[in-house]
Order: structure tokens, then C-alpha cells, then sequence
């Protein structure tokens, strides 16, 4: 048993031996090669897993701080676009409050105002003529100069003191009322000023904006526009915008009136004319009648009778057409390059020659003349006219002034319409020659 231990132990230090030796010669190499024994090699690599845990650690703290950086300029965006959205959101709460006051402030776009804006006027207080406005205009200035020599029109606190004194309070609140006073009847001056027919309604709107933005600066010395003297103010306004439209009216009547006795004129010149040429004719023929009669030629004579007789049925005929007032050509019209291929006039003249009366229409008004498409004539051709313009009254261009004889409509149509009345149709053109139109397009 000792022996075998013992042969163990030499065996294991025979084992020692040789791998001492294999260690020395490894280190030997790595001496030859220039490296490092183990110990050293053990203690690199510990130094250096030690830089790269140190190195690891100051990454993850670089990481961190960068994350921190991050973080906090999020936050910064963050409380930056909050601040944004809240400026933001405060000024459209401003604008709308803007938006809200000038609509409270402007008159709206009402179908009242298109109406009027149209030409289509609606009286408040409906009258006669426009002398009657001006006398009730007259009546409501005098009782707003009533109210302001009583001072009533703009009242305020009876009670008020200044530096302890009531005197001196009173008298301050009766400056500011003056001077209140002052600015609501400028808005009211410069209301009707720039008074318009259709405008009233947005006059009206200024004044109780004015009325109201008075009272309001006012509020400390309880100054208040009396509620008779705005209605006065209303009511002037109002008659004033009557007064205007009246007065327009009137005008445009007295415009018509003048075009319709122009129009009668010159058809008293036509008939002078052509009674003064027809009766030189005349003349002229019973002339030469009677030279033949004394020639004794009374076949020639008798010849010449029946001429003579044409032209004093003639001469009969003029006088007739001069008497009756009523009489004329009822005209249908186009044009086609200004209005285009569905509209006409249908229009009237007392005129001999009424092609003259469609020549003065298509004067410098309209880019182009005038077509005649019918030209009917008739004893009575005022009716006539009339009930054309009734049968097409839903076709009417403009609707409000009934001076403007133009409809939505085509020759043919009136030409139906005239076949349930008598008279001469002289002419009837369907389809409108419009030359000054048509060579326009080529020269494009």
C-alpha cells in the first residue's frame, strides 16, 4: 500500500515536473515573442473588463443625461406649444367676439335690402308726392327742437356731486348730456347725409348702435337718449328715405312725360310734312286737271282724277292719324349681340315712319342696332300695346320699372299673341338679321 502511494506521489510530482517545465517553456516563448506571462496577462485583461465596466457606466450616464436633455426639451416643446394653442385659442375667442360685435354693429344683408337695393321700394309712410314728405319732415324736426329746447332729449342723474358739491355735479352731468347729444345728432346728420332710398334700414341700425355706445360711456352719470327722441330720429329716417324715393319718382316720371311729348313732336313734324307734301301734290295735280279740262282733253283729266283722288284720301288719312292719339305701330324688336336670342321689346310710336323710332333706340345705349322682327299697325295702339305687355307680364326683364319694355320671350310668341287682334301686320321678320353682330364675331 505504501509502496503504490508512494509511486503515486512520484508520479504526480513527475507530472508537477513536466508541467512546470511546459510552463516555462510556454513563458519562454512568450518572452521570445515579446508577450506577457500569465499573472500579467490575468492582470491586463482584469484592467482592462475594469475600463470597459467604467466605460459602460459613463455610457449609461451619458445615455441618461442625454435622455434627461431630451426629456426636458419635450417638456419645453411641450409647455411651448401649450402656451401657443391657449394665445391662439384666446385670440379667436377675441375675433369672435370682434366678428360677433360687428354683426351686431352692421345691418345684415336682408331681402329687404335686396328688394331695395333693386329698386324695389317699400314706403313707410305712403303719400302722395314728395311735398307731403317734406311738410312731415318738417313737423318731426320741430318737435325734436322742442324736446331739445326743453332739454328732454338726452336726460341724466339729478343727483350727482362733484367734490362734494351738487351744484357743480349737476352741471357737470348737463355738459355731458350737451355734449352726448352733440355726438348723437352728428351720427343722425351724417345718416341722412349719405341717405340713400334702400339704405335706411343700415341708417336706422348706425343709430341705435351710436345710441347704445352713448349710453354706455354715460352709465356713470346715468345719461340716457329719451325714447321719444330716438323715435323722432326713426321716423325722420324713414320719411326722409320716402322722401328720396318720392322725389326719384318724380323724376323718373317727368323723364318719361318729356320722351313721350318729344316722341309726340316729332310725329306732329312727320304729319306737317308729309300734309305739306301731300297737299303740294295735290295742288300740283288739280293744276294740271283743270289744264287739261281747258285743253279739253277729259279723257286725260279723268285719268288724273283718280290720282288726285289718292292723294286727298291720303291728305283725309294723315288728318285722321293726327286726330286720333291712339293710333300707331306696335313694334317688336331685338338684339341679339346686346341681349341675346330670347329677349324683345315691344314698344309703340305714333311715327309715319316708325322704322325712324327703332333707328333712335339703337342709338350709343346698346352696342348694336336694333332688328324689327314685327311692326303692327293699329287704330288703337295703346291698347294694343297694353295687352301685349299684360299677356307677358310674368316674363317681364325688369319687373319694377314698367318703363322697360323688355321680356323674355321670341318674335313667334308675340306673334301668336297679335293674331287675336285686328290690324295690319306690315312686316314680320323671324330670325334677326343683327349684321353689326354678326361681322363683330369675324373680326375676333
Amino acid at each position: 500500500m505504501f509502496g503504490s502511494k508512494q509511486k503515486k506521489i512520484v508520479s504526480l510530482e513527475q507530472a508537477a515536473d513536466g508541467l512546470r517545465a511546459q510552463v516555462d517553456q510556454l513563458n519562454g516563448y512568450l518572452r521570445q515573442i515579446g508577450g506577457l506571462d500569465y499573472v500579467q496577462v490575468r492582470g491586463q485583461v482584469d484592467g482592462m473588463r475594469a475600463e470597459l465596466a467604467g466605460l459602460q457606466q459613463a455610457h449609461a450616464a451619458e445615455k441618461h443625461a442625454q435622455q434627461q436633455v431630451l426629456a426636458a426639451e419635450r417638456r419645453a416643446q411641450e409647455e411651448t406649444l401649450a402656451l401657443q394653442k391657449k394665445g391662439f385659442e384666446q385670440g379667436l375667442a377675441r375675433l369672435k367676439e370682434e366678428l360677433a360685435e360687428a354683426q351686431r354693429t352692421l345691418v345684415p344683408f336682408t331681402d329687404e335690402l335686396l328688394f331695395q337695393d333693386a329698386g324695389v321700394f317699400r314706403y313707410h309712410h305712403p303719400l302722395e308726392n314728395s311735398e307731403q314728405y317734406k311738410t312731415q319732415l318738417d313737423r318731426v324736426q320741430a318737435s325734436m327742437k322742442e324736446m331739445i329746447r326743453n332739454k328732454t332729449a338726452v336726460v341724466g342723474s339729478s343727483n350727482f356731486t362733484f367734490n362734494g358739491s351738487s351744484r357743480e355735479g349737476g352741471k357737470m352731468v348737463a355738459d355731458w348730456c350737451k355734449l352726448m347729444l352733440r355726438s348723437y345728432n352728428a351720427e343722425a346728420e351724417n345718416s341722412l347725409r349719405v341717405m340713400k332710398a334702400g339704405s335706411v334700414d343700415a341708417a336706422k341700425k348706425r343709430l341705435v348702435r351710436a345710441a347704445e355706445a352713448i349710453e354706455k360711456l354715460g352709465k356713470m352719470l346715468s345719461i340716457e337718449i329719451d325714447d321719444r327722441y330716438e323715435k323722432l330720429r326713426m321716423l325722420e329716417l324713414e320719411l326722409m328715405a320716402d322722401y328720396l324715393q318720392k322725389k326719384q319718382e318724380e323724376k323718373e316720371n317727368e323723364r318719361a312725360e318729356r320722351e313721350r311729348l318729344r316722341e309726340e313732336a316729332k310725329a306732329q313734324a312727320e304729319f306737317r310734312r308729309e300734309l305739306e307734301k301731300l297737299e303740294k301734290e295735290r295742288k300740283h295735280l288739280e293744276n294740271v286737271r283743270q289744264a287739261l279740262l281747258a285743253k279739253g282733253d277729259h279723257a286725260a283729266a279723268e285719268e288724273l282724277q283718280s290720282e288726285l283722288d289718292e292723294v286727298v284720301a291720303g291728305i283725309d288719312g294723315v288728318h285722321q292719324r293726327e286726330a286720333n292719339i291712339r293710333a300707331g305701330y306696335v313694334y317688336v324688336i331685338s338684339n341679339l349681340g346686346a341681349f341675346g336670342p330670347k329677349m324683345v321689346k315691344i314698344g309703340m310710336t305714333r311715327r309715319l315712319h316708325p322704322e325712324d323710332r327703332v333707328l333712335e333706340l339703337g342709338d350709343a345705349s346698346v352696342p348694336f342696332r336694333y332688328d324689327t322682327h314685327i311692326l303692327h299697325y293699329s287704330a288703337d295702339a295703346v291698347s294694343l300695346e297694353t295687352a301685349l305687355h299684360q299677356a307677358l307680364s310674368d316674363r317681364r326683364v325688369n319687373r319694377v320699372n314698367m318703363r322697360r319694355e323688355f321680356f323674355y320671350a321670341t318674335p313667334e310668341e308675340v306673334r301668336e299673341l297679335l293674331k287675336k287682334h285686328s290690324g295690319q301686320m306690315l312686316e314680320y321678320v323671324l330670325e334677326p338679321e343683327a349684321a353689326e353682330y354678326r361681322q363683330s364675331l369675324t373680326q375676333v
